[in-house]
């Protein structure tokens, strides 16, 4: 098949993906050269009766948990469409900051409803991309042509929507998925159209092997990087070092060359790890100077480049300096010591406290392989195969995965036992959750909020409590 490209957005219930969930799924299908490829994808996706949202997000929205009700389809036949038509073969999957949000709701999704959960963005040929990252490389190191958005302080900002309207693109509403889709493919076109080269070289990095060719320990050698991380100062774009192995599977440490390295090469690991891991509060003290490394993993679409990219005019601009850079650069160098001090500072990172609830414990293992024939025959399996269907899973979250993928989406498939073992789950959620619910309803009905949507997600509670026994 010709590789294509799919542009999608999310809007959903919350910003955690392990307990959100995705309430509306668009996208559109183009070729290589951005023109469309069939119809756009615009669906909603119900909202179990376990879930209840976070009120500040369905305002942003505008979504309630009844319109997803009302017109969305269950969350496995969502699974089904995102399988069997987004993602196929040799797709490139592109949103905007997907690498980090959308993504892992995807991830979760699929691994909540018995699909492997990564090789929808890997296997036969298919891959993603992130265009947030190649705006703000673009903003930084080729600017020209495009119409960039400041915010009311005149400070730069990459908002997609501010970039639609600065640059006269499509975006009826944002924060509506499918309008979202539209004004990211014309960002995209926008880019392409005016910066080519560094379109087509971007393009080209989102894969990790091309990104290692650059950026490796066995020939380490500086580059430009741009991130989120870094200071807007210089558009959030620095020259960066490799110096070590992150704790981090398969990340590396490089380290920000505007900076001095030797002023820590005396410094223990607890000295590092305090000034890495900071508190709020003490990053928010005028004398604080963070710690300038930070972790680079080729797999999410970094935005890097050669030195050869910084002209003298984006030199000074972003104020690189090249006899600075080489001489901490060889600083480093000269202290291979530096780079084990650095990775036993991250290696003290406080690990996530482990979760006891199974869907959130992705990343707690990746599977037997066994068990992936049983998987296939549960998002396979009509309800009433489903009834009498208990495998005899290897991976033990399985089988406890399977009792709430029936009751959120084929409740009549449920036994005795596990009815009530769901609908004590269930209680102790909501139960949980209720107070800070309640009160956050109460305190957004004495603003300028949407009584609507209140009033809907006051209804939303009352309609999913479980009956006091």
């Amino acid at each position: 098949m010709p590789q294509t490209f799919f542009f999608y957005d999310l809007e959903t219930s919350g910003l955690n993906p392990r307990e959100a969930r995705i309430m509306q799924f668009a996208g559109q299908r183009t070729d290589m050269d951005l023109n469309p490829v069939g119809d756009p994808v615009n669906v909603m996706v119900r909202l179990s009766d376990d879930i209840l949202p976070e009120p500040g997000a369905i305002m942003v929205t505008g979504i309630t948990p009844q319109q997803t009700m009302a017109d969305g389809m269950s969350e496995p036949e969502f699974c089904k469409l995102l399988s069997d038509v987004i993602c196929c073969d040799d797709t490139i999957t592109v949103g905007f900051n997907s690498v980090r949000f959308d993504d892992e709701f995807v991830r979760h999704t699929l691994w909540r409803n018995f699909y492997d959960p990564y090789e929808w963005c890997w296997s036969n040929g298919r891959s993603r991309w992130d265009m947030l990252d190649v705006v703000r490389m673009v903003r930084a190191l080729r600017p020209e042509g495009i119409k960039w958005p400041v915010d009311a302080e005149g400070k730069a900002v990459n908002k997609l929507e501010l970039l639609s309207q600065e640059n006269g693109l499509v975006h009826t509403k944002a924060h509506d998925a499918l309008s979202d889709v539209e004004a990211l493919i014309g960002v995209t076109k926008l880019i392409k159209e005016k910066q080519p080269k560094m379109y087509d070289y971007l393009l080209k990095m989102r894969d990790k092997r091309e990104v290692l060719k650059l950026v490796n320990l066995e020939n380490p050698t500086p580059f430009v990087y741009t991130s989120g991380r870094y200071d807007p100062k210089y558009d959030k774009t620095v020259v960066a070092y490799p110096v070590g192995l992150s704790p981090k599977p398969g990340s590396l440490l490089v380290w920000d060359l505007r900076y001095d390295p030797s002023q820590y090469f005396n410094a223990t690991p607890q000295a590092l790890a305090g000034i890495i891991f900071a508190d709020r509060k003490t990053r928010q003290r005028d004398d604080f100077q963070a710690l300038p490394v930070k972790e680079l993993s080729p797999n999410k679409c970094p935005a890097v480049a050669p030195l050869g990219v910084l002209d003298d005019s984006t030199q000074a601009r972003l104020q690189i300096d090249f006899g600075i850079v080489k001489k901490h650069a060889a600083l480093i160098d000269q202290h291979p010591e530096f780079s084990g001090v650095l990775k036993t500072a991250f290696e003290m990172r406080e690990p996530y406290a482990p979760s006891s609830d199974v869907e959130s414990q992705l990343y707690d293992g990746f599977g037997d392989k066994k068990d992936v024939p049983r998987m296939q025959v549960v998002r396979n399996a009509s309800p009433e195969d489903l009834k009498d269907f208990h495998p005899d899973f290897i991976d033990k979250r399985l089988a406890e995965l399977l009792v709430r993928y029936k009751a959120r989406s084929y409740p009549q498939t449920l036994s005795d036992d596990e009815r009530q073992k769901w609908e004590q789950y269930r209680a102790q959620k909501l139960q949980s959750a209720l107070p800070k619910y309640l009160q956050t309803l109460q305190k957004m009905s004495q603003g300028s909020f949407d009584s609507f949507i209140l009033e809907e997600l006051q209804l939303w509670a009352e309609s999913i409590l479980p009956e006091p026994s």
